[in-house]
């Protein structure tokens, strides 16, 4: 009787201390796989994390740096539905969705997701490749790394940029196949700074790329 009675002090020892550690779930989690369009075009409805040092947190600090506290929380007090760490998520998919649209030259794939600007920088360079007789074949391998870099608030507008590390196979190709540049076998690595903005008095909740940079 004893040993079923310290088994069972046990059990709920363990239990408590899992409970403590993963927390109990409310039903407002995310799912655990959205798809890409999905992500890019709903609007965040993952609050802010709270967290009792200095108010609520609205990014994990490894997922941004110092100088864009001030404006994550001037856009999350201006839209509380914002919540930054499903943008991150959501820029990560966009940036993989985009550059592969890009790659493959299929306007219509990205055109809703970028900006005029943005779209006629990209229709020039795809004219330009295709003058060429050149064919990417580009491949994402990984995204490393997706940091805040920036972030503003200003005249109903959100401007949020995002530091991108990844591994891209780049590889170009003529218009018979043949490889005139590049390796499928080696990664090489990327540091790009794309700014995505949203203007929160729209109703319209999609961010849209309004820059693209290569990262210092």
């Amino acid at each position: 009787m004893i040993g079923i009675i310290i088994f069972a002090m046990i059990a709920l020892f363990l239990g408590l201390r899992l409970y403590a550690v993963l927390g109990k779930r409310t039903g407002h989690e995310q799912p655990l796989a959205r798809s890409a369009e999905d992500l890019v075009r709903d609007r965040p409805i993952v609050p802010a994390i709270e967290d009792s040092r200095d108010g609520p947190s609205v990014v994990p600090e490894e997922q941004h740096v110092a100088g864009a506290e001030a404006g994550l929380r001037a856009i999350s007090a201006a839209d509380r539905n914002f919540s930054a760490v499903d943008f991150i998520e959501g820029a990560k998919q966009a940036y993989r969705l985009i550059l592969e649209a890009f790659w493959a030259g299929k306007e219509e794939d990205y055109r809703a997701y970028v900006s005029d600007e943005v779209r006629e920088a990209f229709g020039e360079d795809i004219a330009a490749r295709a003058a060429q007789g050149h064919v990417l074949d580009n491949r994402m391998v990984r995204i490393e790394r997706a940091v805040i870099a920036d972030a503003k608030f200003s005249n109903g507008t959100a401007e949020i940029t995002v530091r991108f590390d990844a591994d891209i196979a780049a590889v170009t190709r003529d218009t018979e196949g043949k490889v005139i540049a590049g390796s499928l076998t080696d990664a090489v690595p990327t540091h790009d700074a794309w700014t995505f903005a949203r203007n929160l008095r729209s109703s319209d909740p999609n961010w849209l790329l309004t820059d693209t940079d290569e990262a210092a």
